[in-house]
């Protein structure tokens, strides 16, 4: 191994034993931070997708980084209010800390420990696959975009909500930078009593991709931009994309 990817996996592995660290307080300090408002960029991800599948029935969506489970959840609730029948959802996650909450809350999905680059499924296996708030963790980007190409069927679904760097912000922009970097770290780090936890989310999206660099990287792994858009003074992007 060289020391360029030594250095990959260290870094890597370094981000997934924070979270298994935070995982117990994870869901309250998110559900406080960002207000309750995910909730509505989630409901909005899943709708669309659902919508440019345009089937009654699907039979696997897969989340990586799946955390505690809720995105997953979304996907099941949307998907009964739409009348669609899902077969299967699993949840893939490094951090055994993350899983195990979210098993303890949702029991009926499956589940399988490992990085986004080696998804344990079979080539052209999923309709959908979504990563919330995840992406940004994955040191090796490029090789896991391609590993989810890879896992979906011909036509099949990315779904990517994240926060993306702004290198032009507006004065929204910049109120969102000041409460990122100078308030939600205290305040995750207060629920968590780990504060370098919650200092590494405003650097790691400072560190992270623009919306153009995202779409760019995703068509250059093989994928057609159906969707994109910005919410809540450009704190969370949600892209959409399908596999050509």
């Amino acid at each position: 191994m060289s020391n360029q990817n030594r250095q990959k996996e260290q870094k890597q592995e370094k981000i997934v034993s924070m979270f298994d660290d935070i995982a117990s307080t994870y869901d309250t300090a998110n559900h406080v931070m960002s207000m309750g408002v995910d909730k509505g960029w989630r409901r909005k991800a899943c709708d669309l997708a659902y919508q440019y599948t345009g089937k009654d029935s699907i039979d696997k969506i897969v989340d990586i980084a799946c955390g505690t489970g809720d995105m997953m959840d979304f996907w099941d609730a949307r998907a009964k209010k739409s009348g669609i029948i899902v077969s299967d959802i699993i949840g893939v996650d490094p951090s055994v800390g993350m899983v195990d909450v979210a098993k303890q809350k949702y029991p009926k999905f499956s589940y399988y420990i490992s990085k986004a680059t080696e998804i344990p499924l079979e080539d052209a296996s999923a309709d959908i696959l979504s990563i919330t708030y995840g992406i940004r963790n994955v040191v090796e980007r490029e090789a896991a975009l391609k590993e989810f190409n890879r896992v979906l069927k011909p036509s099949g679904l990315v779904v990517i909500l994240e926060f993306m760097k702004n290198e032009n912000p507006s004065l929204l922009g910049k109120i969102r930078d000041f409460y990122m970097n100078k308030i939600l770290p205290k305040v995750g780090g207060f629920i968590s009593k780990n504060l370098e936890a919650y200092e590494y989310l405003p650097n790691s999206i400072e560190d992270f991709s623009t919306v153009e660099n995202m779409q760019k990287e995703l068509q250059e792994a093989g994928f057609e931009m159906l969707y994109t858009q910005s919410f809540s003074m450009d704190i969370s992007t949600l892209l959409i994309a399908r596999k050509k």
